[in-house]
């Protein structure tokens, strides 16, 4: 049964439409007719609750030129179809310059007239019972994949799958196939959990596995300076896979995808480690035994990610061994935005330049303090649509836009994700105690051993030892770690807040998109 969708139908032979009107109504539609273009427009003041207008176009008084031309300056949302005997093309052109949303010729068929309720007010409904009828049938098979034992290629399939699901939920109003989808994200998560616990030290220590943070830019970048083109490496700090399709129909208007990949950040997924392993090419306790001078742990003064310039160039040198004309440009605050937008074709200069923007970082941080941005992204839905339109205004895509026509390759990338942290964990440690709420490094921590990946011996996770005594716990699935004291206050100030650092898909599976322009110049 169809919901009441209320047509108003102004036309002054309404008299002579009886069969179509009866057909309406036999199909569940509620119609409020009219003779002319004045009582229309009183019926809309009157009425809120009309989804559609049936203008006839050769009305006497007010045409219904005229009624569409007032109807749309009162109420420029509202679909109307025009309903003309001839087909004119000044009378058309003058209605669809005005924004109708489709037009019948008369004598009108009502199966045309029901085909045009379906394409205009039942479109966004058909496509939503569509999407949860086609997940309901695919449920299944993604939880056959989720119990499978997939390897680190087949869990990047199932993540994606998720979020192909999520983007074609979103706009539907079905609650319960979203909450479906979710509690098979959270599945998904723990089973995820679960592999990464058992296979990751050796991913490190015997070099196997997914493609990791520190060999990122070794296998996907780096081999591309081979091809004489200018290549410009974009990492978007905290970009997560579900991210990047939201903008990828912004991007691709200019430019065309050559590769879809992925790779998983290394442990902890925070910046510190898993952007610095990306620019030098090196898990964090290589890069503090090669430069000691540039590593800070966690507990000391300073920033963390000051030397990735350098350590680029450093992995340049070691991999390609040849001369190359390399830039490092990190975008942090308005003025740096504005000059990258102003600097885009010097960039052309370069056989690599590497962009760090951080805005997404930014807005994931600033979420967790601001009470208009945890309204504003307030879910995942909002998250992602706050991210496009953040991306669609940035000088970042100014600058995509000014490179749109040269002969240039483009990677888009990422150091690690964030998660949606829901549930608290309690955890006792002392004053050295790192602060992050998805991984705590220090030495004696207590904590429940069910909740948390622990690595006690640093090394075999290629990290370094803050401490003698020190070791390593990462939070699963969407817990947060938190201290006895204060316990309730910072529950309920992080809770639904987007965090990382610890052992989830959404942190740890990274995109890499290889983009060329599709119009070169």
């Amino acid at each position: 049964m169809i919901d009441k969708i209320k047509i108003l139908w102004a036309d002054d032979e309404i008299d002579l439409l009886k069969p179509q009107l009866f057909f309406l109504e036999k199909k569940g539609y509620e119609v409020v007719t009219v003779s002319n273009g004045h009582d229309a427009l009183d019926v809309l003041d009157e009425d809120k609750q009309i989804d559609i207008v049936f203008l006839d176009e050769s009305m006497p008084g007010l045409s219904g030129l005229e009624t569409l031309a007032r109807i749309k300056a009162k109420l420029p949302n509202i679909p109307i179809v025009m309903i003309t005997k001839n087909e004119a093309e000044k009378i058309m052109e003058e209605a669809i310059g005005a924004q109708i949303d489709d037009y019948l010729i008369k004598p009108v068929n009502p199966n045309q007239i029901l085909l045009t309720l379906k394409k205009i007010v039942d479109n966004k409904r058909l496509v939503s019972e569509k999407t949860a009828t086609d997940y309901q049938q695919e449920f299944r098979n993604i939880a056959m994949d989720i119990s499978s034992s997939p390897d680190h290629v087949q869990w990047v399939d199932i993540y994606k799958k998720i979020i192909s699901w999520e983007i074609r939920l979103d706009e539907s109003q079905n609650t319960e196939m979203k909450e479906i989808l979710n509690m098979q994200k959270e599945d998904a998560n723990r089973e995820f959990f679960r592999y990464v616990s058992k296979k990751y030290i050796d991913w490190v220590k015997k070099s196997e596995g997914p493609r990791k943070s520190h060999e990122m830019m070794r296998e996907k970048v780096l081999p591309l300076l081979s091809q004489g083109k200018p290549v410009i490496m974009i990492l978007m700090d905290n970009l997560r896979f579900d991210q990047w399709k939201i903008i990828e129909p912004v991007i691709t208007e200019l430019y065309k995808i050559e590769e879809e990949d992925s790779f998983y950040s290394i442990l902890p997924t925070a910046t510190q480690y898993s952007r610095n392993a990306i620019f030098a090419g090196l898990t964090p306790v290589d890069i503090q035994k090669r430069f000691p001078e540039y590593w800070l742990n966690d507990n000391e003064e300073g920033g963390k990610n000051l030397k990735e310039g350098e350590l680029m160039v450093d992995q340049i040198k070691r991999i390609v061994k040849r001369d190359i004309k390399s830039e490092y440009v990190k975008v942090t605050n308005v003025m740096s935005a504005r000059q990258l937008q102003d600097n885009a074709l010097n960039f052309l200069n370069n056989d690599l330049t590497a962009v760090v923007y951080n805005f997404i970082d930014m807005l994931s941080h600033s979420r967790t303090e601001m009470e208009v941005l945890k309204e504003l992204a307030g879910d995942e839905k909002a998250y992602r649509s706050l991210t496009k339109s953040w991306f669609v205004n940035s000088p970042l895509w100014m600058m995509m836009q000014k490179l749109a026509e040269k002969d240039i390759q483009i990677v888009i990338t990422t150091d690690h994700g964030t998660i949606r942290v829901k549930n608290p964990s309690k955890v006792i440690g002392d004053r050295e105690t790192t602060t992050n709420l998805r991984y705590k490094t220090g030495r004696n921590l207590q904590y429940d051993k069910k909740d948390v990946f622990e690595v006690r011996n640093p090394s075999d996770a290629g990290l370094p030892s803050p401490n003698m005594s020190s070791s390593f716990i990462f939070a699963k699935e969407d817990l947060f770690f938190l201290y006895p004291n204060n316990f309730t206050y910072y529950n309920n100030f992080f809770k639904d807040t987007f965090q990382h650092g610890g052992v989830s898909m959404e942190e740890m599976i990274c995109p890499i998109i290889r983009l060329s322009p599709k119009k070169i110049s």
